[in-house]
Parts: structure tokens; sequence; C-alpha cells
């Protein structure tokens, strides 16, 4: 009640500076939640866009005696950051990558200690069996038959022979190679050379040829160009899943991880390693002081080849170390492998391959020893050269960094690795924390009003 006019004026403009307040306060409050809204989105947006130059390819599981662009790609692509499986096959793991257009689907074997990419093509005078259909380049708009300009023979042909005596014969060409990932995004690589082979023996293997990942110009990796900062990266499954990633999906780091020098010798396109002692159990067998020493790389890792190896003198050593630490029968195969008459792993020693760099391998016993059923036998073998097979490399997540010359090994179970990169399960979870969050800032701000 307004005891006097003049009262009744200052209470009625209170109640209506009062009334304003409240819905200028309201105003505010929701401007400022629409704008913390924005902001959240924004920052979520950009957090969970997956990083350039970087993707995963199909793989599903060789090596030549003698050694052997950059793309211009769309800015998708370039943003792209797909993945997809790798399959074993044999004891060699395969990828799945496109040839030609219309493209065709192909698998060939992974391989780091080749530099080519070829694959079976018709008309095939002599080939081995393949799960796909052979490649027909008179089918695609895309295939170009390679010119070496030679008098007799305007065609360049190749002819490869690995270490088995497998061999590929045939004739480089340019073709458009499609590399597509179960994420829905393809890397197009226009007139990459390719190897069209149409005479191949001695492939053990449901695929129909070979990519070479090898530090060679020809190979997979260097003809994807800068873009993929000369990075790659698998992880080899013992008869599962597995994947292969580049560019900047590739880069392998975090807990566990190590990494050694990559040693590239001119004229060779393989990547070398410096083994500088193996351990079986607590024995170590030091390469100082033998032939096999060195400073600058004595050892190829190869994805292409199965087992391990080393030069007979050095393995002579290491065999020695396991034969004073196993107790059961030894058996001998014309293989030439070290068996022992056993059903069981538990009476073997653990291996440790020491690389230079501090990188301690301690492999799991899977990764050094095979059973064929009635024994179980070392998989380091005794030859003229020393190599680090894929079998010792499963369940490692392995790193090929071209820019810094490291290898890093990870201790990965690749069989039940993410489906999803890390990178992109970590944006989605903050993504869907943040969207939670200022759904329930901007709900309150409402409430309050």
């Amino acid at each position: 009640m307004c005891m006097n006019d003049q009262s009744c004026i200052v209470s009625q403009n209170q109640k209506y500076y009062s009334v304003t307040m409240s819905f200028a306060t309201r105003m505010m409050s929701m401007t400022l939640s629409l704008q913390i809204l924005t902001a959240f989105l924004f920052i979520t947006a950009t957090a969970s866009s997956p990083p350039p130059s970087g993707f995963t390819m199909d793989l599903i599981q060789r090596r030549t005696n003698s050694p052997s662009s950059q793309r211009s790609n769309t800015d998708d692509q370039l943003r792209s950051s797909p993945y997809a499986d790798v399959v074993f096959d044999n004891y060699e793991y395969l990828m799945k990558l496109q040839i030609g257009t219309p493209p065709v689907e192909i698998e060939a074997i992974v391989d780091t200690g080749s530099d080519v990419i070829w694959t079976q093509c018709l008309p095939c005078l002599n080939c081995f069996n393949q799960s796909n259909p052979i490649f027909d380049p008179s089918k695609s708009s895309t295939y170009k038959e390679k010119q070496c300009n030679t008098p007799n023979d305007p065609s360049c042909d190749y002819e490869l022979t690995y270490a088995d005596q497998s061999y590929s014969k045939g004739s480089y060409a340019s073709e458009t190679v499609t590399i597509k990932s179960t994420s829905g995004q393809s890397y197009v690589m226009p007139e990459t050379v390719i190897g069209c082979s149409h005479n191949s023996s001695g492939f053990r293997t449901t695929g129909s040829g070979i990519v070479g990942l090898s530090w060679d110009r020809s190979s997979l990796i260097s003809q994807m160009g800068k873009n993929m900062h000369g990075a790659f990266s698998y992880c080899l499954s013992p008869g599962g899943a597995s994947k292969i990633n580049f560019g900047s999906n590739a880069i392998v780091s975090g807990n566990g991880t190590v990494s050694t020098p990559m040693f590239l010798k001119p004229g060779f396109g393989f990547y070398h390693l410096n083994l500088d002692a193996v351990s079986v159990g607590e024995t170590r067998v030091e390469t100082l002081g033998t032939p096999f020493h060195a400073v600058d790389g004595n050892m190829i890792i190869d994805s292409g080849s199965t087992a391990c190896s080393l030069p007979t003198s050095y393995c002579s050593l290491v065999w020695e170390a396991v034969e004073k630490f196993v107790t059961a029968e030894r058996v001998t195969y014309a293989d030439g492998l070290l068996c022992y008459k056993t059903n069981t792993m538990d009476v073997f020693p653990v291996i440790t391959m020491h690389f230079s760099g501090g990188a301690d391998l301690v492999l799991d016993k899977h990764n050094t020893y095979i059973s064929n059923g009635h024994a179980i036998c070392l998989l380091i073998l005794c030859k003229e050269e020393a190599l680090f097979g894929n079998t010792a490399q499963n369940n490692f997540l392995v790193g090929y960094d071209h820019s810094s010359r490291l290898i890093s090994f990870k201790p990965t179970d690749c069989e039940v690795a993410q489906d999803i990169p890390r990178d992109s399960i970590s944006a989605a979870l903050v993504l869907q924390f943040n969207i939670k969050f200022v759904l329930f800032i901007f709900v309150l701000s409402l409430i309050r009003l």
C-alpha cells in the first residue's frame, strides 16, 4: 500500500526496474549459455578432426637377392584417416588394394624387403593360383605400358628372382592405384609404376603378387610422395586380424615403445638394424668379437620373410646357449632346425634381441619357437645373412619413420587392437563428454531462469 503519491511512484519504479533487470538477466544468461555452447562445439569439432596425411589400409599376411612422385590428392584425401584389417596367409601377410580404372581389388604380400609393386596380369603364360581373378590390363582405361626406348623391344621388361628361387617376369606399366580403407575414404595414386607379371612361379600364397615397401624409389611408400612423410607402421597378428598405417597415423609412441636407428645403405633398398647381442635367458651372447659385429647395420628387417636368421658363425653361439638351457631330447630334421621332442614351450628360454640405441626386444616364446606337432623348434636359422622376420615381429606395433631414421617397436596385442585409431577414439570421447557438459550447463541456466 502507498502512503502517498511519491512513495507509490518510487515503489512502482523499483518494481519496473526489478522486472527490467530480471528480464535483462535472463537474456544475458541465455546469451552466455549460447556463447558457451557455440565455443564448446567449435572446440570439440576441431579437437575431433582427424590428423592430415594419414590412413590405414587393409592387409591380409618375400625379398629379392638384389636391390632393386609425389601425388596430387584432394584436401578430403589428405584429411582422411581410414583404417582396415590385415589377414595372415601361409606365414605371409597380404595387403588389399585396388588397381586400374574401374578399380579391381588385388591382394599382395607386404614386403619391406622388396621395392617393386607387382601383380599377375593377363595374358598369363605361367602363373600360380590366386584367390582373386587375375588383373586384365586391357579392361583398364588408365593402364599404360612403360616405354624403355630400346631398339629391338620398346617395352620395359623386368625380371625378379627371390631368395627362395621364386620369380616374377613381366613389364613395367603406369596405373592408378587406389588404397581404400574401411572408413570409406580412398587414397588415389595416379600413374603409379607397377609390374605386370606374365610369368611367375614358386609362390605359396593366395595373393597375386608383392607390394614392395623398401625405401627404393619404386616402392609403394616412396611413390606416395611427401604427403605420407615416408612413415608407415604395421601390427602383425599370428593368424588373426592386423593392420597397416601410413603417414601421420603411423607414428609409434607411448608406454613400452623402444626405438633403434634405421640404417639405409647405398645401393640397397633394405632397412637395416644393428644387432648388438642376443640374450638366451640370462645368457647374453655379444656380437662384439665376432665377424657379425657392426655399428652401421648388420640385420635386415623383413616383413616378407617368416623366420629370423643369423650368420652361421654367430648363430652357432646362440644355438649353443639354447642347448645348454633345454633339457629335452634333441631331434634332427632335414630342414636344419634346432628342435626338441617336447609338447611344451616351458622348457625353452626367453629370447631377447638387443638392438643399438638401447632397444631391447623381449620376444614372446611364440615369436621364437614353432611346433610341428611332434617337436618344438627354434625359429632362428643359421644362414649367410641376418634377417628379422615377420614371426619375431608378431604382436609388436612396428613403425618406420624415414624423417627420424628410426624404427620403433611397441608391444601390442595386434589381434584385439582397436578397430578405430586411438586418436579417433579419444576425440570421440572428448566430443561426447563436451556435448553432455554443454547441454547440462544450458539446461541449468534455463531452470534458473
